[in-house]
């Protein structure tokens, strides 16, 4: 009994049983962020940076974080969705993703990888309702504002692809390609009024 006591006293003193850190303990460690709060910061910092390169990095950082879905099984379905995507194989796709968005409805990135598959497959109505629920779970889904800005032109509606290129430009104002869109829509757009 006097050995666990000793130990015990001795761990306390050393600082491996001390009392956690006050959230206003400046020399406390950071605490863990969540996945929506660091979003939130990445979706801040795309919004404010004003140099292109660095604003991809930022953008592939939120890709990165839509990737993950919390689950090794659905990260693992959407590995091999990949797969047969870059293998054209979308009917195999497919099956995959039914999987993911059945077995885990609220992963946006699931909808919206089902959405590009349709897409691919020019299902546009089926792609647009993915789009739809991509965008209900996370409405700042710039690739999914994308995919439907891309449809609407596609269907011969500039109007409604404009102003989806639009509102993918108040998330990611740097994005390139939403910008040379818009660029080249508002001037259809106004060559038709004329």
């Amino acid at each position: 009994m006097r050995i666990l006591f000793a130990f015990l006293t001795a761990l306390l003193f050393s600082g491996v049983m001390s009392l956690p850190a006050r959230a206003d303990d400046p020399a406390a460690p950071p605490v863990a962020m969540t996945k929506q709060a660091r979003l939130d910061q990445l979706f801040s910092d795309l919004k404010r940076e004003r140099n292109e390169k660095a604003a991809e990095r930022i953008a592939g950082n939120i890709w990165s974080e839509w990737f993950q879905s919390g689950s090794a099984s659905i990260d693992l379905m959407m590995q091999w969705s990949q797969k047969a995507i870059e293998g054209q194989k979308f009917d195999v796709a497919l099956d995959f993703l039914d999987q993911v968005v059945t077995l885990q409805p609220t992963y946006a990135e699931g909808w919206n990888r089902r959405a590009t598959v349709h897409f691919m497959m020019k299902n546009y109505g089926k792609s647009m309702s993915d789009i739809d629920h991509t965008l209900q779970l996370e409405p700042r889904h710039f690739g999914a504002l994308s995919g439907l800005a891309q449809i609407m032109a596609l269907t011969g509606r500039k109007q409604s692809a404009l102003e989806a290129w639009q509102k993918v430009l108040v998330i990611y104002p740097m994005m390139r390609s939403a910008q040379d869109q818009v660029a080249t829509i508002s001037e259809e757009l106004a060559g038709e009024g004329i």
